[in-house]
């Protein structure tokens, strides 16, 4: 492997189409498609400031790194990508990549980020200013994971979350087939229109969760006093270690819950009687 190390390089294309490459110390300037179509390429504490730098890349490690505000849309249309103990700063960071590794990593401008992409694989990953992330992605392990910013996750399918922290208003929705356990779930509106949504061990905040859900599951989770008018329209099997503020117009299936303090069944109830109600060993509807 050819290695390029302690210098820099600016406007378009310096690398084009390089194989087997290990860049080291070096400085991307700005400019556009540093490392564009490449193959092969390990970059160790580098600085990236120029746009689009990993384009059309496939097999390659970014190490150490950083990415810049300027680095923007850094990694799109890309195979096997992995990064670790590396940060970004710039939004749009991954577009339609098949097979994505992040470890140690922090995004703190992840807006519009990891758009269409598969197989995806992070851990010890802290992402801020998150807005629609993941969006329309599928096939994701999480795991150790930090979340800030809104509508993450929509249209994804096939994920597990495990031991996260998402505060992330419009979360999971229409997505399909996700798990999470051992997690801390803040915002408003989570997971509507969701199918095959399982939640373990997880703690839930925010008004109206839960709503237009298929095939929830809820094991051994808590819902705080925020989350209010919970699970309309929903089809549920949940199981709930604390107090219920409110529940409405549920789809159907059953809800235990320590206690609970209102249940809604008003004439827009599409299936009245077809979710049983228990609190402790009580059914109340």
């Amino acid at each position: 492997m050819k290695t390029i190390e302690n210098t820099s390089f600016g406007g378009e294309r310096p690398l084009f189409a390089e194989q087997g490459l290990e860049v080291k110390n070096v400085k991307f300037l700005p400019g556009e498609s540093a490392l564009k179509e490449a193959g092969n390429i390990r970059a160790v504490n580098c600085e990236f400031s120029g746009k689009y730098p990993f384009w059309h890349n496939t097999n390659s490690v970014i190490e150490d790194s950083v990415f810049l505000p300027g680095g923007r849309a850094a990694i799109w249309y890309c195979k096997d990508i992995r990064m670790v103990n590396t940060r970004g700063d710039a939004p749009k960071m991954f577009r339609e990549i098949d097979g994505l590794t992040l470890d140690n990593v922090q995004l703190t401008d992840a807006a519009e980020c990891a758009w269409w992409c598969r197989n995806i694989a992070l851990s010890h990953v802290e992402v801020q200013n998150g807005d629609y992330i993941f969006k329309s992605c599928r096939n994701i392990r999480i795991c150790d994971f930090k979340l800030q910013g809104n509508y993450s996750f929509q249209y994804t399918q096939n994920v597990v979350i495990r031991n996260a922290h998402i505060q992330s208003k419009d979360a999971f929705w229409n997505t399909e087939n996700v798990a999470v356990y051992d997690s801390v779930l803040e915002g408003e509106y989570l997971g509507w229109h969701s199918k095959n949504l399982r939640l373990v061990n997880c703690v839930i905040s925010g008004t109206q969760p839960l709503c237009y859900a298929e095939n929830l599951v809820m094991e051994n989770c808590t819902m705080k006093e925020d989350a209010d008018l919970a699970f309309e329209y929903t089809t549920v099997q949940a199981e709930i270690n604390s107090p219920v503020v409110s529940i409405k117009n549920p789809g159907g299936g059953e809800i235990m819950a320590e206690s609970i303090g209102e249940i809604i069944i008003d004439e827009h109830c599409k299936n009245p009687g077809d979710c049983k109600i228990t609190v402790k060993n009580e059914v109340t509807v």
